[in-house]
């Protein structure tokens, strides 16, 4: 599993034209769910997520969850995350979880979330084509993979 996090002041996505979620500050953050992963690895990466100490306090220091500032999150489920591009030009998807799978932890990972987080979680529309928008602030992004339950 892996997710892409990005400190954000604002994010929006749309669907087919159609605004299907959108925050203020808070997280963005694009999830892509690997063949084999299980709840496990959800809960382990939305737990993480939830206590990073990203956002800065009244000194500017990175001391601040997302907890802390009553931010909120929201998440788009990206296949493409797990790409393999280290054999010729075109990215192999094959690591990437089956479709059917993948929505449940996507769904299972955003439920868990939003009963760690103060905020609302907002979603996408998995495996539609969507635009998203967003204030990088910082800019601040990590990448977290969870592989049998830990954290890389």
């Amino acid at each position: 599993m892996r997710a892409v996090i990005q400190r954000v002041t604002s994010a929006s996505v749309t669907a087919d034209g159609v605004l299907t979620g959108e925050i203020g500050k808070g997280l963005m953050i694009l999830f892509g769910a690997a063949e084999g992963d299980t709840l496990k690895e959800c809960e382990r990466l939305a737990e993480k997520i939830s206590k990073l100490r990203i956002f800065e306090d009244e000194n500017g220091k990175t001391n601040l969850s997302i907890n802390d500032i009553g931010g909120d999150a929201l998440v788009v489920s990206q296949f493409t995350l797990l790409a393999d591009c280290h054999k010729g030009n075109r990215p192999s998807f094959i690591k990437a979880g089956p479709p059917d799978s993948a929505n449940v932890l996507y769904g299972s990972f955003c439920g868990m979330l939003g009963e760690m987080i103060g905020g609302k979680v907002a979603r996408g529309v998995f495996g539609a084509d969507m635009k998203v928008s967003l204030v990088n602030d910082g800019p601040f992004t990590i990448v977290l993979d969870c592989i049998d339950g830990n954290i890389l």
